[in-house]
């Protein structure tokens, strides 16, 4: 009995936002609002108030929302932090005696009751307040209470006593007495805004070299800054750029040996020549890369390094640490294999040794070498391979020091070694997009990303294909499937990336059976046209133009599917918070055929009248078509653009309603190839 608060009379549950009972915080980056709903009620019929509290986990003062009553005890507000780090929230309740007087007092008045001893006990709650008000404010409220001490009318009085003005002051002056506060302080990480908007490009730098026959460095990087920056890209994602090691290592298309000459694969990590905190001698010094991020950064780009934690059998660590390694009875070290497949060129790390406190460390000081180089970005090989303790300590102790630093989970795998790696601290993830082919398997997808408890925790970063991954829908699909993934990536999610130069060149010959391509740039040095231009790259800058100019498309929570009559159209919009920037997005999934059909305007949504004309702007082609009401038609020929990307604006059409790929064709962008 000592531990019940008896005066308290107010409940709190069904907090929302809120993962795994408040165990981990929720995601935000800095303005993006955090809406926090709950189920407020007292007993009996007083009337109850509630509010949000919130504040930067460095402060101590709390900042105070008032919570709106939606009906049935159900209660919200909202809060957007305002800069990065750890913020806090919970949320309190309490019985406002004053606003259930007010309704008390209006009820026996509008019953023609006697209402001289309510007023009485009015003033007296005004008096009260005003012996802890300011002292403008304490003026106000003792003026007031001896106006309802010594009413003239009754009808004024209680005019007095509901008004806006009294209620107002009322509600900030009154402590809150007998408050319940939610037993749970809850809390949110937030991040940068490149954390919820990013544009990446993937490549391999020693295949930068404009000669054939040379290995790329670093310089040769830095020539094709412009190239990526002009296709909007503002993300460099490079694979690891460390020392490769030579036992055991892997041949062209995966040849279990390799020819002399034959560069390895980087994620063969380590050498005589140093392993994590090195750079691969043929791609320049760390004065080279630092160099090259630099200049990156002058075009608007960052660098985003790969951290795969494993190491070639030559890597220092092997002879410096073996403890940190499997040894087999015969002698051997362990190398990595998922039966039949043997992956000797790769050790994986032992983190179950009892010297796990000197690795964990070790492991830190590898991103913090990196970040000392100016690297703010990782993107994390297969970390569902590695303890969800171990990611969850590194990244908190990285983000506490640096709370600019981005980490992207690569980790396809079962759903929910995914979402925790999400909850335990990872700030976007790669996802199942690029297995998803029909409409209706991407209407789910987005929906359970975006409409479920994985908003708050799991943030999406759409590939349509990885050096590792060259999906069935890219093999057959040839240039209007790279199309079609590349605008759905880029519209679907608000983060995303490709690997190039092969996506901009639409190459997609497999391994025979696999997803994999044929030829890998993983096991060889490639010589690239890199001033080649396509009809793929040209969309690829378009798109991300598009995307840099309509803020609708910077957010992945605002989707909404729509309904067509064909299956084989996507149709989605998009549209930002004031509803000034509307985006309505058609897809044809079908890559070889033309498809045709209706769909339908989400226009109550849009908030555009029904039956009011409206002008659809496709920004791929500048074409503008006037439509009215719900249903309208469209056709998309995969053969010329099977995308539609519209801006629905207001004003006069320019060309009115005329097929869309007659004028990319009449702007020589097409192909009837």
């Amino acid at each position: 009995m000592e531990t019940l608060e008896g005066t308290k009379r107010v409940v709190i549950e069904n907090v929302k936002p809120q993962l795994n009972c408040g165990q981990y915080p929720i995601k935000r980056v800095v303005g993006e609002e955090v809406r926090v709903t709950a189920d407020i009620f007292g007993d009996g019929h007083d009337e109850v108030r509630a509010m949000l509290l919130y504040r930067h986990a460095k402060q101590k003062k709390w900042q105070e929302v008032p919570m709106k009553f939606l009906g049935n005890d159900h209660w919200q507000a909202s809060f957007a932090p305002d800069s990065m780090g750890r913020y806090v929230y919970t949320l309190q309740g309490w019985i406002d005696h004053f606003c259930t007087w007010q309704k008390g007092l209006t009820k026996k008045y509008e019953a023609n009751q006697d209402i001289s001893v309510e007023l009485q006990i009015g003033a007296q709650f005004l008096e009260a307040s005003a012996s802890t008000a300011k002292t403008g404010q304490s003026k106000r409220l003792k003026k007031w209470a001896e106006q309802l001490r010594y009413y003239g009318s009754a009808a004024e009085a209680v005019e007095l006593a509901t008004s806006k003005e009294l209620t107002e002051l009322m509600n900030a002056c009154s402590e809150h007495r007998n408050a319940t506060t939610y037993s749970k302080i809850l809390e949110v990480d937030v991040e940068r805004q490149k954390a919820l908007f990013s544009t990446w490009y993937e490549f391999f730098p020693r295949s930068a070299a404009q000669e054939a026959g040379r290995h790329g460095n670093f310089k040769d990087c830095a020539r094709l800054l412009p190239r990526i920056a002009e296709m909007g890209f503002d993300t460099i994602y490079l694979p690891p750029i460390h020392p490769i090691g030579h036992s055991f290592r892997k041949g062209k298309n995966n040849s279990v040996t390799s020819e002399p000459g034959e560069p390895g694969s980087p994620w063969a990590i380590g050498a005589e020549s140093g392993g994590h905190t090195s750079i691969l001698p043929e791609l320049g010094t760390l004065d080279d890369f630092r160099q090259f991020v630099l200049e990156a950064r002058e075009h608007g780009i960052e660098v985003a390094l790969d951290f795969a934690i494993q190491c070639s059998p030559d890597h220092p660590y092997v002879k410096e640490h073996p403890q940190w390694f499997k040894w087999r009875p015969d002698g051997t070290v362990q190398y990595a294999e998922n039966p039949p497949k043997k992956y000797q060129d790769v050790l994986p790390v032992n983190f179950e040794t009892e010297d796990w406190q000197n690795l964990w460390q070790e492991l830190k000081n590898i991103l913090l070498h990196w970040i000392a180089q100016g690297v703010y970005i990782f993107r994390v090989d297969n970390p569902h391979t590695k303890p969800f303790a171990f990611w969850e300590w590194v990244i908190h102790v990285i983000r506490h020091q640096h709370p600019q630093v981005i980490f992207l989970a690569e980790a396809f795998t079962r759903p929910r070694i995914m979402e925790r790696l999400g909850k335990i601290g990872f700030t976007q993830s790669y996802t199942y997009f690029t297995w998803r082919n029909t409409a209706e398997e991407m209407r789910e997808y987005l929906t359970e990303l975006t409409r479920s408890d994985m908003r708050d925790y799991y943030r999406p970063n759409f590939w349509p294909n990885t050096p590792d991954i060259l999906p069935e829908s890219l093999q057959h699909g040839g240039e209007a499937a790279h199309i079609t993934r590349v605008i759905m990536a880029a519209t679907l999610s608000s983060n995303y990336g490709l690997y190039g130069p092969v996506y901009e060149f639409g190459i997609n010959e497999p391994v025979p059976g696999k997803e994999e391509y044929y030829d890998s740039e993983k096991y060889e040095v490639k010589h690239w046209d890199w001033g080649k231009l396509t009809k793929i790259r040209e969309v690829i800058t378009l798109i991300n133009k598009i995307r840099k100019v309509n803020p609708a498309l910077q957010t992945t929570w605002n989707i909404h599917f729509a309904d067509t009559d064909n299956p084989q159209l996507l149709c989605y919009a998009k549209w930002d918070d004031a509803r000034t920037n509307k985006m309505l997005m058609v897809v044809n999934m079908d890559a070889h055929h033309t498809q045709s059909g209706w769909v339908k305007v989400p226009l109550r949504e849009l908030n555009i009248p029904n039956e009011q004309q409206y002008i659809v702007h496709d920004l791929l082609t500048e074409r503008k078509y006037t439509w009215t009401n719900e249903w309208n038609y469209v056709e998309l020929r995969p053969h010329e653009m099977p995308v539609h990307v519209f801006r629905i604006e207001a004003g006069e059409p320019g060309m009115g309603h005329q097929n869309l790929d007659d004028t990319w064709l009449a702007q020589g962008k097409g192909s009837n190839e």
